[in-house]
């Protein structure tokens, strides 16, 4: 049962999840609490690529890709790296001294700070962002009352920034979205407004925890820091791995099956809810080393971002980001360590995300309080 009274199926073997992320009797459902949202705010949200099936779905994926492109996202990279260092400069001392926290001081405010300029969203912004968007990945948890006052205030502000870019467009990917055409079609009021919400909380969301997860599971790794601190060409091949072995989506967003049929060995009745288990799936005992974290895996076939029509748009940007994240603190904390015994997880269903990662130089018999 998930967490807000519905039952599900779970699908938590690796060709099973790849199976059933393709499978075209398994359609996308509205997330929890949809039907329950005012109208108006529930096709606000909920008209964005990933939640329709095809042929709207390729549709929209056309539309939002002229706007979305390589060139767009290599062009972050010097960007990126500038921010990643403008985050880390003063931390260098009270990393030792005192300790941090790696989520709230960089995890965070690096991928927030790059989804937003890529958007052109302003600085002011941002910190709404952060609540806003996890109220929307942790809706099932949290309540309709809560999710609903959330996500009225995010489609508020995102009409009022839709509107300011009409009236003056600029170099950043809201505007390109407001002028996206394919012949004489192009995206509605409503896929705006759910494009740029499924942006700016995907666009960070995944990121934070990929970074925060990477950093965990290396100081949890006897030696692993420290191995890629020596070898950071090595870091690409790791972010591959780290996504697999502890990425930051847990699974799926909700499938409905649109007919009886048979599904590795189980019959999946019309109308019952399915997800299914990327993490789990990742690590499903069943494939050969599939649970030791191995930092060099080629080829490495994780469905980390998803498989299939709805691989994730984003995930360019987020192995970008990863890399340069990762590369740049093996690179200034070389001797990086836990500042606490215990790391406790965030509850939740969609997101695999970390409370707080407290980190310090100081050796480990002298932990930060």
């Amino acid at each position: 049962m998930l967490p807000h009274g519905e039952v599900a199926w779970l699908v938590t073997g690796y060709e099973q999840a790849r199976a059933a992320l393709v499978e075209p009797r398994l359609a996308k459902k509205e997330p929890p609490f949809a039907e329950d949202l005012d109208p108006a705010l529930r096709s606000a949200i909920n008209r964005s690529m990933l939640n329709v099936d095809m042929p709207e779905h390729g549709r929209l994926r056309r539309l939002v890709a002229a706007a979305f492109t390589r060139r767009r996202v290599d062009r972050l990279a010097p960007r990126i790296q500038q921010l990643t260092d403008e985050l880390l400069e003063p931390l260098a001392g009270r990393v030792a001294a005192t300790g941090v926290d790696l989520i709230a001081e960089f995890a965070y405010p690096l991928p927030i700070a790059v989804i937003c300029e890529l958007l052109g969203v302003p600085e002011n912004k941002r910190e709404n962002f952060r609540k806003w968007s996890w109220a929307d990945v942790n809706a099932s948890v949290i309540g309709l009352e809560a999710y609903a006052e959330a996500a009225t205030a995010f489609i508020d502000y995102l009409h009022d920034l839709i509107a300011a870019k009409r009236d003056q467009p600029a170099d950043d990917l809201t505007s390109a979205l407001v002028a996206a055409r394919d012949g004489s079609d192009q995206l509605s009021e409503d896929e705006l407004t759910s494009m740029m919400y499924l942006l700016l909380v995907a666009g960070h969301e995944t990121t934070v925890n990929l970074i925060a997860n990477a950093v965990d599971v290396l100081l949890a790794q006897d030696g692993a820091w420290a191995h890629l601190a020596s070898a950071p060409e090595r870091v690409p091949a790791a972010v591959e791995e780290l996504l697999r072995f502890n990425g930051p989506v847990q699974t799926s967003t909700l499938r409905v099956a649109v007919e009886t049929f048979e599904f590795a060995g189980t019959t999946i009745d019309a109308g019952d809810t399915v997800l299914v288990g990327l993490l789990a799936a990742n690590r499903d005992p069943g494939r050969p080393g599939a649970q030791v974290l191995d930092l060099s895996r080629s080829p490495n076939q994780h469905i980390a971002f998803g498989h299939g029509i709805h691989l994730c748009l984003g995930a360019p940007l987020a192995r970008l980001e990863g890399q340069i994240a990762l590369t740049s603190l093996l690179a200034r904390f070389p001797d990086l360590r836990p500042a606490e015994d215990e790391i406790l997880a965030d509850p939740g269903l969609l997101i695999n995300a970390l409370r707080a990662l407290p980190v310090t130089t100081r050796p480990t018999d002298n932990p930060v309080p």
